[in-house]
């Protein structure tokens, strides 16, 4: 077996244990193992196997770009050594005949955000850990904007959560490195946090994952998702019923979803805002504005006074 050094992220291959499959996808599994050395921590390691008598590097018939795409990303900005995103430790490509395998190592974090919010108190979260996970989880929006990054697919599995409260944002896969308002795949971004203009077949750019953040934001309150639509015309209509229905002025031009005054009620009172205060009403509809021009941004949500009030 030989290693592809275009593949391969360390001149040696981290040495490690499994210790226990924790999760398996269309073409691999995911483990919790150990490093071997002096530390012996804990990692997450992917094993991807393909079958193709071409080059993996090859695009055609190889690994899926995402896959790809997402060893890239994490490759570039484990450099930076940000606290809220998940670091890449290696990751290396073996021929295994005409097959090949690919092995991605990850730091282990032993829970994720839909777990965290699973094992709760009856009474609901604390709202200074919403606003320790928000905050942080804001912090690697920003870093990933500032490097031109757009995730794509923000949603609580995909935000891990360790025992000591740090939050790092995970998985990749629908990552992409964009310009301003580029025309980027319009199928991103799991339903229920999917943005407006991506449901409308929109031109996007970074505030896609700003609008998941905020219905991430909610169901910190909620326990349960914001917006759950069986389809894109349905998770629209609860959208609408939430913000209200924007003006016919505002909805973007080039959509084909036909403007229509029976989409939603123009001053919606939703329930969840009765329970908040000023300040987390204000972050909130700030971060589900539909304009995404109006909506802010995750380095100005940093500064809003929901994250400085007592």
């Amino acid at each position: 077996m030989m290693p592809l050094r275009a593949m391969a992220l360390n001149a040696s291959p981290l040495l490690y244990e499994l210790l226990a499959e924790i999760g398996q996808g269309s073409y691999g599994k995911v483990y919790k193992a150990r490093a071997v050395g002096k530390e012996g921590r804990l990692i997450a390691v992917k094993k991807f196997h393909f079958c193709s008598e071409l080059s993996p590097l090859s695009g055609d018939n190889g690994i899926p770009p995402y896959i790809l795409r997402e060893a890239a990303l994490l490759n570039k900005m484990k450099y930076f050594k940000h606290p809220n995103i998940v670091k890449l430790l290696d990751a290396t490509v073996t021929l295994v005949g005409k097959d090949f395998d690919l092995t991605v190592v990850l730091e282990y974090i032993d829970q994720d955000l839909s777990t965290y919010m699973s094992i709760a108190p009856p009474s609901g979260l604390s709202r200074d850990n919403i606003k320790a996970v928000m905050l942080q989880l804001m912090r690697g929006l920003d870093f990933l904007h500032t490097n031109m990054v757009l995730h794509r697919d923000l949603k609580p599995p995909n935000i891990l959560v360790s025992s000591s409260g740090r939050v790092k944002i995970a998985d990749f896969g629908m990552s992409r490195l964009y310009t301003f308002n580029m025309a980027l795949t319009p199928g991103v971004v799991t339903l229920w946090y999917r943005a407006p203009e991506v449901l409308l077949k929109s031109p996007y750019m970074s505030s896609v994952d700003v609008w998941s953040a905020g219905c991430v934001f909610a169901e910190l309150f909620l326990l349960k998702p914001l917006f759950n639509g069986f389809s894109e015309a349905h998770q629209l209509q609860m959208i609408f019923d939430f913000i209200g229905l924007p003006s016919k002025d505002e909805w973007p031009q080039d959509s084909p979803v036909t403007y229509s005054l029976n989409l939603g009620p123009k001053n919606p009172n939703p329930l969840l805002l009765r329970s908040l205060n000023p300040y987390d009403i204000d972050l909130l509809l700030q971060c589900l504005t539909f304009t995404p021009s109006r909506r802010i941004s995750a380095a100005r949500a940093l500064a809003h006074p929901f994250f400085s009030q007592h």
